[in-house]
């Protein structure tokens, strides 16, 4: 932990001045000063009076260099801070410590298997024990542990026992990760699911996909996936771009304070929103290939139904054109642009190319020397030239389901091909990695 002191002469002189108990040659009395003011600086989100708090320090009492430390441990042990500093002045009256923050990054709280009671029942009950909680927590830390303490506290006091366990998670319905708290082992199963849109009950490909979710044990995780992968993409294909899924419910008729049964339906609301249309794509970054030849391969004119399964695979073969010249770690962030007076979505798209790589060497395991040697004669990227990324996926395809066009008639058996790239940044050069089991 880096600190800084000041005035230590006066801190020495400031201790001289305060009566403390005589001690005995096993109880050294610890300096301290009276604490006057707890200052702090670099904070975003949370409110000063929380760092106080969290720190445990009390203006008036009695404090010494144990303490500070002490106090700036347990602003790391929270999990809220990434970096913790802290220096101290002296005065007549006493310190002024300054605490030099940096806010650790967030996530979302999700509740997975907490079907009983609403999102905003398990916020407030993490509130009461958290007052600066926001709907976010850190990744790891006790403020972490102390947030499923709450939850599992109000979980008792409306009859359930139940243990619950928090870990970080990948988003099921975006980008990022998330908190996720859920009870251990629960039995749970999910009956039915039903939504709010009847098109999407009667429609043919939602209910052959259903079977993979009914029966299974209740998750809201596998819920929204399912929303995400099957359900949103009969939106966007038809211009919903903004449609609302959810969140997932469970309706019950009954005593509310009996058990849930071991089956339970899931009600999801959905709001479709407006169909919008496409209205262009602004460009910005791109050197290597012009702007009319991006905007060409979306396929997408100017007041189409703006299909979103179209306009996602259209940024992904932007990054297969740059892919096919080599630039393996271009980067394609789309910006959308809603006018939802006119229902029109435009894009500001900037694209960072990154710099060229060359096809280095290749690195094969498990495979006799006679199937590797037949392997890189047909392997179609000669060292030094550029690396054409089309050309390797081509080539892992076949190796997948059609290994006779490389290996021929040689009597050859595996499962899977481990594949990797490896840049070398200073040279210019990718390796090839292939590992066949």
């Amino acid at each position: 932990m880096l600190r800084s002191f000041r005035s230590p002469a006066i801190f020495a002189t400031i201790l001289a001045l305060i009566s403390v108990t005589p001690a005995t040659a096993q109880n050294v009395a610890v300096p301290t000063a009276p604490l006057r003011e707890i200052r702090s600086d670099g904070l975003k989100s949370l409110p000063e009076p929380h760092v106080i708090m969290i720190s445990s320090l009390q203006v008036g009492a009695p404090t010494g260099k144990d303490d500070l430390q002490a106090a700036a441990d347990k602003l790391v042990q929270s999990g809220l801070f990434a970096k913790v500093r802290y220096n101290f002045q002296t005065r007549i009256d006493g310190l002024v410590v300054t605490f030099h923050l940096e806010e650790a990054p967030r996530l979302p709280a999700y509740f997975d298997n907490l079907p009983w009671f609403a999102d905003s029942e398990l916020n407030e009950a993490i509130r009461t024990k958290l007052p600066f909680y926001d709907g976010t927590l850190p990744g790891k830390g006790e403020v972490v542990d102390q947030a499923a303490d709450a939850v599992s506290q109000f979980l008792v006091t409306h009859g359930l026992q139940a243990a619950i366990e928090h870990e970080v998670v990948g988003s099921p319905i975006g980008d990022g990760y998330v908190q996720q708290f859920r009870i251990e082992g629960a039995s749970l199963k999910i009956a039915s699911l039903q939504f709010s849109d009847p098109q999407l009950n009667s429609s043919r490909t939602i209910q052959q996909q259903l079977p993979d979710l009914l029966g299974k044990p209740y998750s809201r995780t596998t819920v929204d996936l399912f929303l995400v992968e099957q359900v949103r993409p009969i939106f966007q294909q038809k211009g919903f771009l903004r449609a609302k899924l959810g969140p997932p419910e469970v309706r019950l008729t009954g005593n509310p304070n009996q058990k849930l049964p071991e089956q339970i339906p899931i009600y999801v609301p959905v709001n479709p929103g407006p169909v919008y249309h496409w209205k262009g794509v602004e460009w910005n970054g791109n050197s290597l290939i012009p702007a009319a030849t991006l905007t060409s391969s979306l396929g997408l004119k100017s007041d189409d139904v703006a299909d979103g399964m179209a306009i996602e695979a259209g940024w992904e073969h932007v990054r297969d054109e740059y892919g096919h010249r080599g630039y393996l770690q271009s980067q394609v962030n789309a910006l959308p642009l809603y006018d939802d007076q006119a229902h029109t979505v435009a894009y500001k798209v900037r694209i960072e190319e990154g710099k060229p790589y060359r096809f280095g060497n290749m690195v094969l395991t498990g495979l006799s020397p006679t199937a590797e040697k037949r392997l890189r004669e047909t392997w179609p990227i000669s060292r030094g030239d550029l690396f054409d990324r089309t050309k390797f996926e081509e080539f892992l395809a076949k190796l997948q389901s059609h290994k006779e066009e490389i290996f021929r008639d040689l009597p050859l058996h595996y499962d899977e091909v481990g594949h990797w790239l490896q840049p070398d940044d200073a040279k210019g050069t990718v390796d090839v990695l292939l590992d066949f089991k």
